[in-house]
């Protein structure tokens, strides 16, 4: 899978899920949906913690809108 394939988007946490997946509500796409994600590996080597109503970057494949990956944690 190429780059082109992926877009990125912002989102917020609203659930948290067993095995390092959240779930993610992007905002900045029209309705707003729901979507499954998981960390990157950065995120996971540096042991960053992901909290219910963190202001997310996701990166979502093209082919599949319900599935994503968080690559950035906003400070709050």
């Amino acid at each position: 899978m190429k780059n082109d394939d992926k877009f990125k988007t912002s989102g917020i946490v609203v659930e948290t899920l067993r095995g390092s997946k959240f779930r993610v509500k992007l905002i900045s796409i029209k309705g707003s949906p729901i979507i499954t994600a998981t960390l990157a590996g950065k995120l996971q080597i540096n042991n960053i913690r992901i909290l219910n109503g963190d202001r997310v970057d996701v990166e979502v494949p093209s082919q599949d809108l319900t599935k994503g990956r968080i690559i950035w944690r906003y400070r709050k």
